[in-house]
């Protein structure tokens, strides 16, 4: 049996031998800088310090995760990092759906490729110079409270204001990535047999029911697959963009696990407390994945795994 399955491999390497040598380098970065990286996890559970390594640092177990549960910032920042994270959820990911569906109602081919180009190109701004546009254009003499003064508003220096922070950072990050967003879902609607739509006008539908009916159910696996990857990484907030927008007056709603672990990690040098909590980020998530896959398969026909 083993030297039957030896030639196997072997024939399927002589055979496939390009493929391999094509996904090898994927596969390396995989192992590098994924799965080698997990080994130092277990810092989590250390008291560590560069000087001892990882493996002769002081075992603790539980007890810096103990110290987040306990920290007066625990509540504060799993409460912001949860609404962040679904309100970007809410809305954030219906919006790619919509302006695909949009999309591809656009028959002028010259409209539609200047609008797909137009809603593409904030995905490839750099995140400083997204902020420092946010920044500038949040300013008292700035764009926004130009409009919101030409709408009969009042003047606010609106990154000082902790109730519209959120706001700023969840419509900020739609406009950034929703036309990056939407060609996953424009290539499904490509994808969606032209005789449905012709069957569903000889049955009298309209383009709402078309919609409904033709279109949504056509490319419900891709968005259930990608609500699914969603889910997992649904606590994963950068700490790029929250670091350079908020300040000490936006602590209360702008403060979110990923920049509290850049704090007492980089800054601070904490770093088996800020592994440790990253640890339990990352579990988090899983959990959420986990839970999303399964009703998935429950409900759908349409799962991960």
């Amino acid at each position: 049996m083993d030297h039957n399955f030896m030639y196997r491999v072997k024939k399927d390497w002589i055979r496939n031998w390009s493929l391999y040598v094509l996904v090898l380098p994927v596969v390396l970065f995989f192992i590098l800088f994924n799965y080698r990286p997990m080994y130092g996890a277990v810092i989590a559970f250390k008291d560590y310090t560069p000087a001892q390594g990882i493996a002769d640092s002081e075992w603790v177990g539980l007890a810096n995760f103990t110290r987040f549960f306990k920290s007066v910032y625990c509540g504060r920042l799993i409460k912001n990092t949860l609404l962040l994270s679904i309100y970007n959820l809410i809305f954030g990911f219906p919006a790619p759906i919509i302006l695909a569906l949009l999309l591809n109602e656009v028959r002028n081919a010259k409209f539609k490729s200047l609008a797909q180009t137009a809603t593409y190109l904030p995905h490839f701004i750099s995140m400083i110079v997204v902020t420092g546009m946010l920044t500038d254009f949040s300013l008292t003499t700035g764009l926004f409270n130009d409009i919101i003064e030409l709408l009969g508003g009042e003047r606010l220096s609106l990154l000082q204001e902790p109730g519209l922070y959120r706001t700023i950072y969840v419509a900020s990050a739609i406009w950034q990535e929703v036309g990056w967003g939407s060609i996953i879902y424009l290539s499904a609607l490509s994808g969606v047999d032209s005789q449905l739509y012709e069957a569903a006008q000889i049955d009298g539908a309209g383009k709402w029911k078309q919609l409904i009916h033709v279109t949504l159910p056509a490319i419900a696996p891709t968005i259930i697959i990608m609500l699914i990857l969603k889910m997992g990484t649904l606590m994963n907030m950068g700490y790029e963009k929250t670091i350079l927008l908020y300040n000490p007056s936006t602590y209360e709603t702008a403060d979110i696990i990923s920049s509290y672990i850049y704090r007492v990690g980089l800054l601070e040098q904490d770093w088996s407390y800020s592994t440790a909590i990253g640890l339990f980020n990352s579990f988090i998530n899983l959990g959420l994945l986990l839970v999303a896959n399964k009703l998935s398969k429950r409900f759908s026909e349409t799962s991960l795994w």
